[in-house]
């Protein structure tokens, strides 16, 4: 037999995450069973029908206009390259002129890509019309 060395300090906190994946595991299979056999296998025709007013749509074509994703990858873009100037806010005085220049440069090459994006039009709202 092999000795375990129980004073380890890690030792605790993987039992730790050995017993709740244990617990996890038999929560989830305890639920599962108990909702199988609680619930009612009836198959009606009504059950398995759509739940919505009006009449019954048989094909739906693409309404979305593909000007709300567009929007939505700027907003995204230009949200996390804003992220990028917090650690250089806090590190300002440590960085020198070479994090100021750096930062100009980075905020040259946003304000390109807005002024790019502004003037193919991405950022005007057309008509779904």
């Amino acid at each position: 037999m092999t000795h375990i060395d129980f004073a380890h300090p890690y030792f605790g906190a993987f039992m730790m995450f050995i017993f709740s994946f244990a617990i996890f595991g038999s929560a989830l299979a305890l639920s599962r069973f108990i909702s199988r056999k609680i619930a009612r296998l009836n198959t009606e025709k009504l059950k398995t029908t759509i739940y919505e007013c009006g009449v019954e749509v048989t094909k739906q074509p693409n309404k979305i206009s593909t000007q709300f994703y567009l929007v939505a990858l700027l907003f995204i873009l230009f949200d996390v390259e804003i992220i990028f100037m917090f650690p250089w806010a806090i590190n300002f005085k440590a960085l020198g002129w070479f994090g100021f220049i750096e930062m100009l440069m980075f905020l040259l090459i946003l304000a390109i890509g807005f002024l790019y994006a502004w003037k193919k039009g991405a950022l005007e709202w057309h008509s779904i019309k």
